[in-house]
């Protein structure tokens, strides 16, 4: 079982920039980001691989950047310059033979 914990999150204006974090209990194969705005479906933000290859949604690539930290089991979402419409609840997902989502932190974009 691996327990994942979020921080980060919080209130920005636009064009501001929020760091999230999510540390694994244990190693992590395939760790990525995803979000879930009020009445729309989780969609997959970015999400890094265990060799460092990186994916990214159309709408964030260019101002978020996937990384991770394998010494201390832990991925990180650099936001920058963000808009309204990236007001969400983001969640981290680790796969390691299962699938594994931290409780969500939420973040917020003001105009």
């Amino acid at each position: 079982q691996v327990q994942l914990v979020e921080s980060g999150g919080g209130s920005v204006q636009a064009g501001g920039s929020l760091r999230l974090s999510c540390a694994a209990s244990g190693r992590i194969n395939i760790m990525g980001w995803y979000r879930q705005a009020p009445g729309n479906q989780r969609e997959m933000v970015a999400v890094i691989t265990s060799g460092g290859s990186t994916s990214y949604a159309d709408s964030v690539r260019g101002r978020f950047t996937i990384s991770r930290d394998d010494a201390k089991n832990t991925v990180y979402l650099q936001m920058n310059s963000l808009k309204p419409e990236d007001t969400a609840v983001y969640y981290c997902k680790a796969v390691r033979f299962n699938e594994y989502w931290g409780q969500g932190t939420q973040v917020t974009v003001s105009s």
